[in-house]
């Protein structure tokens, strides 16, 4: 086994890889750059250097200082995680010719698997279903047009490098053609410096399926399951679980014998993962291959009781695998959830800023892997993922379950996170009956808003927790003035027994409250229905408050000011305001919010890079229309007009950086039509 290994990553994986190291007395090394240099890892880690600026080409993809780096510590290996270099095969190739190790495939079949056209081939020859399509690179909007019309549309357009969404487009009919493939290769050129695209028929309502496969340098390939990973946006995944709701055990057979033979065609050792698209009727078909770690590969090590990061180790030490196919055990299910700095609202735009409180979820059953906490800076270098949270049960409800309860009590402040988001979308019926496809978001949600009605009883729980938190403030402060007790007044309905209005944009809700002499239970009725519930001290600087409910443990969010209750539940944020029935008798109606008066200006919704500006000063623009692209956290965003109007002023140009809140365009609205 390697006695020092350097780590060219960041983020939550690099504290992963450290972590399994740490259990094999195997000492690291991590890189980092002006932006990371109060990381976790780098706290974490034996040795930490610095390697230069924060963009990524100047630190994290800079091969050069990266090796030099593991040679000059002493590293005999080096793990790349994912992204940044880890399906670099030039990287591979130096790393090997350096006289390091380096922890994942061999570069020839970095180069081949990551070769969206070549993988596809070498799968066909595999006897790997694959999705029908045209397999080399298109020349022109004709040819694609002429091939769209012979596969049948719609068809997608797709990168032959590189994934993760990157530069795909669905093409519906031939008037869209020319515009996406435009679309699809100056940003295929911008992301991966490569601009060939291909095309192949787009299967509706898919699943996206994948095989994790582990191959030693002996000869020996086993999977070890399949990973459920349809629940995307932007076609990057949010929720992914082990088993899968939609496989069975035959049908696992044949993707698992699938992908290890599509392994051992390309002469494949390490970690890898086949991905599959399935189709309604149960067909699968290759999809790529990505040849490293995945996110997500907690919840095959949470089934199977494998460290992947281990396994990666040990073959790259030169050891055989030490089980076959028949050895690998599955045992219940795991669910992941991926937590990133990024605004639901406003369609996913990343978030930066510092995390100014920090807490996660505990216990035997959850796992949290994250690079943050309290202090914790996020920058607009990056990627936006902070931390994944995974929950194992004995079946697929438990682990849900489980996963919506740990996502209730994560405790993030200072940004913007997709925590909420996750918790609804694991809520929802569809995926609670396992009714998934890589549509599902688009389907179900109006960006981060469910279609589908709020719970009712996740609403009228978060109701009884705004009353109950009014009420034992609204007590304190009358044991603090016992004499003014009269003049408070109202809330009492009889001894011991309080009564409050709760009400939200939505719903008003009747509670009732009654402590027992003694200890910390309470009898509770709420539009009716009455509860037990227990509770713990209130710790109000903790912003979290577990409750056993009927038997029941959950745990809320929440911020207080004065009356006033935002509430995170099981997916469901509301803010609620709590009124004594003297207040409620008083109230003929609650005030509607005004409306924002209208902006002529566009303001910048986050820090990024200006890379493209679509109109000038004169121009007329609709409300909706994108009329700015912003570079940030790897990924473009466009900002659309918040009006009609005509383009008074452009306070921007391209290549220049940008803070939120910076007005970008200002309007003239006087000559809206």
């Amino acid at each position: 086994m390697f006695q020092k290994i350097l780590i060219a990553n960041r983020g939550e994986i690099a504290v992963r890889i450290s972590r399994t190291c740490k259990r094999f007395g195997i000492a690291t090394v991590a890189v980092y750059s002006d932006a990371d240099s109060r990381s976790m890892c780098r706290q974490i880690v034996d040795t930490a250097v610095h390697i230069g600026g924060s963009y990524a080409k100047d630190s994290y993809l800079d091969q050069e200082k990266i090796i030099s780096t593991a040679l000059s510590t002493g590293c005999q290996a080096i793990h790349p995680g994912y992204g940044f270099l880890s399906e670099n095969s030039g990287f591979a190739r130096s790393v090997e010719a350096a006289g390091l190790k380096f922890i994942g495939p061999p570069a020839e079949a970095i180069a081949l698997m990551g070769d969206k056209i070549a993988s596809k081939e070498l799968a066909v020859k595999a006897g790997v279903p694959v999705i029908p399509g045209h397999v080399e690179a298109l020349k022109g909007v004709d040819e694609a047009l002429s091939i769209a019309e012979s596969i049948g549309y719609p068809v997608l357009l797709k990168p032959a490098a590189g994934g993760g969404g990157k530069g795909m487009r669905i093409v519906a009919g031939p008037e869209q053609m020319e515009a996406a493939l435009a679309a699809s290769r100056q940003e295929t050129r911008k992301a991966f410096g490569d601009s060939r695209i291909f095309m192949e028929r787009f299967i509706e309502r898919p699943r996206h399926v994948e095989i994790q496969i582990m191959a030693d340098g002996h000869g020996n390939v086993v999977h070890l399951g399949e990973r459920e990973c349809s629940i995307q946006r932007r076609y990057q995944k949010i929720i992914e679980e082990s088993p899968s709701p939609g496989v069975g055990r035959q049908l696992r057979e044949r993707m698992g014998v699938a992908a290890c033979d599509l392994a051992r065609k390309a002469g494949y050792v390490n970690a890898g993962t086949v991905e599959f698209v399935m189709d309604p009727k149960g067909g699968f078909y290759f999809l790529e291959m990505n040849t490293r770690l995945q996110v997500e590969h907690p919840v095959t090590e949470m089934v199977t009781g494998l460290d992947l990061v281990e396994l990666q180790l040990r073959i790259a030490a030169g050891e055989p695998l030490s089980f076959d196919q028949a050895g690998v055990v599955f045992n219940g299910w795991a669910m992941e959830a991926r937590i990133c700095a990024e605004d639901p609202a406003r369609g996913f735009m990343p978030a930066t800023g510092m995390i100014t409180r920090y807490a996660e979820p505990r216990g035997s059953a959850v796992r949290v892997d994250s690079g943050v906490g309290t202090g914790s800076k996020v920058p607009v270098f990056y990627d936006s993922m902070l931390a994944k949270v995974i929950c194992h049960g004995k079946d697929r409800e438990t682990a849900r379950i489980g996963l919506v309860e740990a996502l209730n009590g994560y405790h993030i402040e200072g940004i913007i996170t997709n925590v909420d988001f996750a918790n609804s979308v694991l809520c929802h019926p569809a995926f609670v009956q396992g009714d998934l496809d890589t549509d599902f978001i688009e389907r179900h949600f109006d960006g981060a808003t469910p279609l589908h009605l709020p719970d009712e009883r996740s609403m009228k729980l978060s109701a009884i927790v705004a009353a109950l938190i009014y009420h034992v403030r609204a007590m304190a402060v009358r044991e603090s003035i016992k004499p003014m007790v009269s003049r408070i007044g109202g809330s009492k309905a009889a001894a011991g027994i309080y009564r409050y209005f709760v009400s939200s944009d939505t719903s008003n809700y009747e509670v009732t409250l009654e402590k027992a002499s003694r200890g910390r239970f309470w009898s509770v009725t709420v539009n009716g229905e009455k509860l037990s519930l227990e509770t713990p001290d209130f710790e109000f600087y903790r912003r979290r408050l577990k409750l056993n409910i009927d038997g029941s443990v959950h745990r809320f969010r929440l911020r207080v000011e004065n009356s006033f209750f935002w509430i995170a539940f099981c997916g469901l944020t509301r803010l609620f305001e709590v009124y004594t029935p003297k207040e409620w008798a008083l109230l003929k109606h609650i005030p509607r919010r005004d409306e924002r008066p209208t902006s002529n200006a566009l303001e910048c919704p986050m820090p990024g890079l200006v890379v493209d500006v679509s109109v000038k000063k004169g121009d007329l623009v609709y409300r909706g229309q994108n009329l700015v692209v912003l570079e940030s956290m790897k990924m473009e965003s466009g900002v659309a007009s918040p009006v009609d109007g005509v383009v008074a002023e452009v306070l921007v140009t391209v290549g220049k950086a940008v803070e939120a809140g910076d007005i970008l365009i200002r309007f003239d609205l006087s000559e809206r039509e």
